[in-house]
Parts: C-alpha cells; structure tokens; sequence
C-alpha cells in the first residue's frame, strides 16, 4: 500500500520535495513502520523519513540484487538483530526503489533461544537414540498386539454376521426350491453388498410370485373362458326354437281366447319374454368373456381416456362428484385404448352403483368418486376411490373370480373381465377395503 501511494505521487515528488518527505513521515506513521527510504540502484538514499542519515543502514548487496533482477517484492527478516524489511522498485520512478524498516519486538531473541535450546535437545536425543528405539520397540510391539487383538475380534464378529447372512440366503433358496414363493430373506444388518444381495433376492422372489399369479391367473382364465363359450353354446340352442314356440302361441291363441284370458295370456307372454332377454343377455356376457381379444397395444394417452370415461359417467348421474387428480401433460403408455375403455367404464358403474345403493339407505350423504394418477420408477398407478357401501366379501381375491357376484342380479364376469384386460396388459389390478368405501389400485407398465 505504502508503494501504491508513493507511485501515485510520483509529480509531487519532483514539484515539492519538502513536502513529500512530510508525506513519507505520514506514511510512516500511518502504515505504522519505523523507516521508509527512497534510494537509487546504488543503494543511495534520495530521501528518508530518518532525521540523522548517520544511522541509515543499507540493504545487503545479495538481497538488492534479486530486486534488481526481479520486479516483485523481497522481504527480509533478520532475527538476530530484531529487524524486518522489505525492498521493492517503483514503477513510476527512473532506478529507484523503496526500502521499509520495521524493528521487531524483543522476544524474538527470546524465540532464537528457545530454537538453541531445542536443537540442543536433538542432539542430546541423538546420543540417547538406543534407548529410545527400544522403548519405541516395546511401544510399537504394544500397539501392534492391540491392534490384532481387535483385528481379531472385528473379523470375528464380521464372519459371524457374514455366515449368518449366507446361510439365510441358502435357507431361501431351498425354501423356493419347494415351491414356497412367500419366503423372505430376513434384511439383516451386515456388509453393505450383503444387504443388497438380499434386497435384491427378496425383489427376485416378489417378481416370481407374480409371474407365478400371471401364469395361474391366466391359466384360470382360459379354463373358464372355454366353460363359458360352453355355457353360451349349450343354452343359446334351444333358445330360438324356444322364441318361435312363443311367438306361435300368440299368433295362434292370442284371437280364441276372452277379454279376460287373453289379458292373462298376454301378460304371462312378457314374462317369459323378458327373462329370455336375461338369458341372452347372459350368454351374450357368456361369449364376451370367452371371446375377449389379446389387447392391441399402441401409444395412447390415458389421461384422455380416464376423462372421457368421466364424461359419460357424468351423464348417467350428474349427482355424484368426480375429482380426477392427474398431470397437465398428455402421458402416453403402451395399451389397446377400446379394452382400458372397457375397464374404467366397468369400474365406474360399479362405483356409481354402490353410491346409489348407500344414497337409498342414507339420502343425505354426499356422493364422491376420487381419482388419480401417480408416476413410479417404471409404471404408473391409478387410483380410485368412492364413498360407496364398499366390497361385501371377506375376501376380497373372490370378487376376481368368474362367476362369483354378491349382487342379486349380477353374472359375476364385470371384474373378472377387468382383471383380465389388465392383466393382458402386463398390469395388477387391486381390490382395497377400506373404512369410507372402496378402493381400487391399478399398475400398468408406463
């Protein structure tokens, strides 16, 4: 900072000398130094803040010459005689440079001493030395001992967990090689690539188990599909003979019979006709289900297809509240769009018809079916919720089940049916109970 001042007084310099050795005094003070010289390269004083220039004691010859090389700062520092220095060329002036004084305190004699006495002390060791290693020898012998003890101990300890691990591991696997697909690896605390060994063979066995649900669930499907185009075949037969014996009865004993009777007639004729509707209707439930097609699959957006569902929901009862939580963005997954169609208009009735259900029992209860889309690592989940009477089964895997219904007039195909399309689409379809309602959860791959 000093140099940086003077540089810039460089015409003040030339103009009022008087006045710059005032100025050098002020940085003296200021910059809290005891001499400040201005001196030419052969170490001959210009001007000083030093009164008598009796007592000006140049640079030493090797230190001024590394200056004059060099145009960076040299500081010295001379310990014995209590004094520190620096020397520097001013760029704003011709040959001539700064040389700053500061006398140290008087504890550096101090320091100089400490420093003898500590390299007497070295010496003094030195002539010691056999002593020391042997000392050193039984210290290190100590720590060595020590150190295998715990050594020891820790690997003992670590085999220990690590056997232990191994041998959950080969439980496992003999487990599963018995057909036992629920077993688990108990996640133990151990080495770090131990605990992720059994992770992922915990992942391997969950992935199996639903492979091994897939493979039985389709297996069960495509036995009751060939019942069910069975059931269709055998009823829907004498189904039309049947509808030709009835239309020739009422053509041909419609016009003998009275008032009376034929009111009679009649009215027993649109019994017998509306419960053949119901049959066919059933079988034509029947040879859906076995007819279903292998889904066709193409990139689709099912936020679109959830909201044209909720669409037509909507206009069958406009009482019920429908709040769909999903993404701004069209998210595009891998699925035949007229099949997942299918699934949300299927599931969306049964929700609807359970609110209705639980509205006739209590007329003051609000009606809501909530629903969302969630984004995983590699497939999204849909979630749908009502404020319904909720599934009437203990368990719930039996509403999955073909034929099986709780509903006096139901054919127990809708869910069924359902799982099925998700199932084709590499998905799980889940049946949640819980205390409000009902609760449906679907994974497909994204």
């Amino acid at each position: 900072m000093i140099t940086f001042d003077i540089n810039k007084s460089g015409n003040f310099y030339q103009s009022d000398p008087l006045d710059f050795k005032k100025f050098l005094i002020n940085q003296k003070i200021l910059r809290n130094v005891d001499e400040i010289h201005i001196i030419t390269d052969q170490k001959k004083i210009i001007m000083s803040t030093l009164n008598d220039m009796k007592k000006f004691i140049a640079p030493d010859q090797k230190a001024f010459d590394l200056v004059m090389k060099d145009d960076r700062p040299l500081k010295i520092i001379n310990a014995f005689e209590n004094k520190s220095a620096a020397i520097l060329k001013l760029p704003n002036y011709k040959n001539t440079y700064i040389y700053v004084v500061k006398y140290l305190e008087q504890d550096i004699s101090k320091y100089l001493t400490e420093s003898q006495e500590a390299l007497n002390f070295y010496y003094t060791v030195e002539d010691k030395r056999t002593g020391i290693q042997i000392s050193f020898i039984l210290i290190y012998l100590i720590v060595v001992s020590l150190m295998l003890f715990l050594s020891v101990s820790i690997a003992i300890r670590f085999s220990s967990r690590f056997f232990r691990s191994i041998n959950n591991l080969v439980n496992a696997s003999m487990s599963i090689g018995r057909g036992n697909l629920d077993t688990k690896v108990p996640e133990i605390k151990t080495d770090k690539e131990l605990e992720s060994l059994n992770k992922n063979f915990n992942l391997m066995i969950d992935r199996l188990k639903t492979q091994q649900d897939k493979l039985l669930l389709t297996e069960r499907h495509e036995a009751w599909e060939n019942v069910a185009r069975k059931l269709a075949h055998e009823i829907k037969n004498p189904l039309t003979p049947i509808q030709l014996i009835i239309d020739r009865f009422n053509s041909k004993f419609s016009n003998l019979l009275s008032e009376n009777d034929k009111s009679n007639f009649n009215e027993n004729l649109k019994i017998i006709n509306k419960q053949i509707k119901q049959i066919e209707n059933l079988i034509n439930e029947f040879s859906d289900f076995a007819r279903m097609p292998k889904p066709i699959l193409k990139k689709h957006n099912i936020v679109k297809i959830i909201k044209e569902n909720i669409l037509l929901m909507n206009e069958i009862d406009k009482s019920v509240n429908i709040s769909f939580k999903s993404f701004n963005e069209p998210l595009n997954i891998n699925c035949d769009s007229e099949q997942l169609n299918r699934v949300f208009t299927n599931l969306f009735k049964n929700s609807i018809e359970s609110l209705k259900e639980k509205f006739i029992k209590s007329p003051d209860f609000s009606k809501k079916i909530d629903i969302e889309i969630l984004k995983k690592d590699d497939y999204i989940q849909i979630i749908i919720n009502d404020n319904g009477l909720g599934f009437n089964s203990n368990n719930l895997d039996d509403l999955l089940k073909p034929y099986f219904t709780t509903k006096s007039n139901g054919t127990g195909l809708g869910l069924p049916i359902v799982n099925k399309i998700i199932n084709d689409h590499n998905g799980i379809l889940k049946l949640v109970e819980n205390k409000i309602g009902a609760t449906i959860k679907i994974d497909l791959p994204s």
